[in-house]
């Protein structure tokens, strides 16, 4: 299940992440989305874990919660909604 983390400290790395949801289960990925003009942090991230119990478990244990002095958001990824069409401009 893909899990999506928001309201992160802009210094938590994926690598941090991913110990903490280990904690429930086993984690295929964490990723914190960085910004790629700034090389920055969005503070926001998503994490996939193998097992949907153990991805239900991290959230009802980390939603609300205290990490590296944020109160992070940890809820189910929904699926990205379709945008339309590319940038092109009309005359």
């Amino acid at each position: 299940m893909q899990l999506f983390v928001a309201k992160l400290n802009y210094s938590t790395s994926s690598d941090t992440l991913k110990e903490v949801f280990e904690q429930f289960g086993e984690v295929a990925s964490a990723n914190v989305i960085i910004d790629r003009e700034t090389g920055r942090s969005k503070g926001f991230a998503f994490v996939e874990m193998k097992d949907d119990d153990a991805a239900n478990a991290a959230i009802s244990a980390l939603d609300n919660t205290d990490l590296d002095g944020r109160t992070i958001v940890v809820k189910k990824a929904e699926p990205r909604e379709s945008r339309g069409g590319g940038g092109g401009r009309r005359f």
